[in-house]
């Protein structure tokens, strides 16, 4: 049979032809993201990493392997610490990595993303455990440049980049928060009793320097005691005590008593 001047068959032999053209084309054809990158092997040899965008590779030939280069959340919770101290808790914490070199990442470990939590998961254990429980609690940002720095290191030839450690909580055992509490309670009145004690301490200071100088002018002394008569004088049914037995003296301090109660009624 024949369709114009080609037989049946060759147009047939064509069409085939070209649809295994177009499918070989198509195949060649790969595109990658912003953030990813393709590493390329030709015959089991590295050629190299593509992207982003548009690139050919060899159909068949060629295998890629696509690597995504954004941060990756490493949620290691509940990890299981002793500390230096012999205090058992669970500490919660982030790791933030990502890839800078995905030939690195593809051909010198197996498994980039299991090894790297893995090896975090193993350094969190043990730096955490090296730290007492008071500086876990309280320098736990120092610890985790640490350990963040330690990670880094040994992640460096997988072309990986450890770029933050994050602890975001530390579990104790309740009678351990309790005994916490205690000792807090307990650093708390340390802390009163001592500003209470410098009070004094400061107040005795004060009252001596004052005696040493009354010592030296009794009529200081003399109008501090009057005026302190006048000030308690501004109560009602007062009984004022003095220890002159001065009858001028005496008809002072009873003339400055009634005008300062006069005072106060008019008010």
């Amino acid at each position: 049979m024949y369709l114009g001047d080609l037989p049946l068959y060759t147009l047939f032999a064509l069409a085939v032809l070209a649809i295994i053209s177009i499918s070989i084309l198509a195949s060649a054809i790969r595109i990658v993201r912003e953030y990813e990158r393709a590493v390329i092997f030709r015959l089991g040899r590295l050629m190299g990493a593509k992207g982003p965008g548009l690139f050919f590779i060899v159909p068949i030939v060629d295998r890629v392997r696509i690597v995504d280069l954004r941060t990756t959340t490493y949620d290691a919770r509940m990890i299981k610490v002793i500390t230096r101290d012999n205090v058992r808790c669970d500490v919660d914490s982030f790791v933030y990595y990502r890839i800078i070199d995905p030939i690195k990442a593809v051909c010198e470990v197996e498994d980039y993303v299991y090894a790297t939590q893995s090896l975090a998961k193993t350094i969190l254990r043990e730096g955490l455990g090296q730290a007492e429980l008071d500086e876990l609690l309280t320098k736990a940002p120092d610890l985790a440049k640490a350990i963040q720095a330690k990670i880094d290191e040994m992640t460096d030839p997988w072309g990986i980049k450890v770029s933050a450690v994050v602890i975001s909580d530390v579990i104790l055992p309740e009678e351990m928060q309790r005994a916490i509490a205690k000792q807090a309670e307990a650093e708390r009145e340390r802390r009163a009793r001592i500003i209470v004690a410098e009070g004094e301490y400061s107040a005795a200071e004060r009252m001596s320097q004052a005696a040493e100088i009354y010592g030296k002018s009794p009529i200081a002394l003399r109008l501090r005691e009057l005026q302190t008569m006048t000030e308690i004088a501004r109560e009602k049914n007062l009984v004022v005590i003095t220890s002159t037995t001065d009858l001028r003296e005496l008809g002072t301090i009873v003339a400055m008593t009634q005008a300062a109660q006069r005072r106060i009624e008019k008010a």
